[in-house]
């Protein structure tokens, strides 16, 4: 390019007088200076960023960033992305179209298992499940133990299997003694309305549209197994090692969202629950389920041998032990690098 610009400078001197020359320089600088103008206004736009949401109290925070404006003020663009399924966007992250996704930890170690390539790297803990994830029965089932022979509606790429494998467990059941049925989450309220199940494994809204029924109620919730149910955010490694300040940038963002929600709760809850079409009253009471961890607090949990770690490997056994994912899969990564330094 310089050798391009140095002819049409040649060009230009020789067709000017002497006293041209001043002119030529003047104009010279003023292109310069547009030039530099115009590089300044590109390296000043934000990096978009697909961020894929679907219905979950948890899931929430980058679109409130994003609403209020914190995305671009932190140095980048959320372009928030509604999938009506969990399932949506495990398959999309498969196929490539997503560099990165909010997901559960069975989700993110599903997809390890299924393209060990794409398997992706955990960078932030949204928030853990302590009753946010329930299992719901129609009348005439009182307990877990009731379960036995019955239709039970899971999602397999969800938490549903592991939750439904833990409460089963604990009540001296396994998965054997229920009949297991594959229907999407948002199905599942019919299906329970209409006796297709007798049971299912969900999470508001969907537990909340089935409560509206009335012909289910719930007798178990994660509140029962602390520190086992994650939702996290998940980012291609390829990606990651060459949009590292995006990340950050992400990630900042997020934090930012939640101290805006601390600040005023009401409109943020407004916000969001208009989002998924439920009421603030609901909202609020999803995520009396949910346990959201500062940044600051972060670091240790995502350490090496961390409790999100140690939580992988256990939904991996589980998962083995269920035949849904083969054995030998890789795990995903877990790093703190993209936290920043939050205060």
């Amino acid at each position: 390019m310089g050798q391009v610009l140095g002819g049409r400078f040649d060009f230009l001197l020789r067709r000017v007088d002497p006293k041209g020359l001043l002119r030529l320089g003047s104009f010279l600088a003023a292109g310069s200076l547009g030039l530099s103008l115009a590089v300044a206004g590109c390296q000043q736009r934000k990096q978009v960023v697909t961020v894929p949401i679907s219905s979950w109290p948890g899931y929430e925070y980058f679109y409130l960033a994003h609403r209020y404006g914190l995305d671009k003020a932190n140095g980048v663009e959320i372009n928030p992305t509604q999938y009506p399924d969990p399932q949506g966007i495990v398959h999309a992250y498969l196929r490539g179209d997503l560099l990165l996704a909010q997901l559960t930890t069975v989700e993110a170690v599903d997809i390890c298992a299924r393209i060990p390539q794409r398997c992706p790297t955990i960078v932030l803990i949204l928030d853990e499940s302590r009753g946010g994830d329930r299992i719901a029965v129609v009348k005439g089932i009182s307990s877990i133990a009731g379960l036995k022979g019955k239709r039970v509606a899971v999602t397999y790429s969800t938490l549903g299997p592991y939750v439904l494998s833990r409460a089963l467990e604990l009540n001296g059941l396994e998965l054997g003694d229920v009949q297991l049925a594959d229907i999407p989450l948002a199905q599942m309220p019919e299906a329970l309305k209409t006796g297709i199940v007798q049971a299912a494994v969900f999470f508001p809204p969907f537990s909340d549209y089935a409560a509206r029924d009335g012909v289910s109620e719930v007798v178990f919730d994660s509140s029962a197994i602390p520190e086992e149910v994650f939702d996290v955010l998940v980012v291609d490694p390829n990606y990651l090692r060459s949009h590292g300040d995006e990340i950050r940038a992400l990630v900042r963002a997020w934090g930012k969202a939640h101290q805006e929600a601390g600040r005023d709760s009401a409109k943020a809850t407004a916000v969001m629950a208009a989002r998924e079409q439920v009421s603030v009253k609901e909202f609020r009471e999803s995520e009396e389920g949910l346990v959201y961890f500062p940044l600051s607090k972060q670091a240790s949990m995502l350490k090496p041998q961390g409790v999100l770690s140690e939580n992988l490997r256990a939904v991996k056994m589980v998962q083995e032990r269920l035949g849904l994912f083969p054995s030998g899969s890789p795990l995903p990564s877990v790093t703190a690098d993209y936290l920043g330094n939050p205060q």
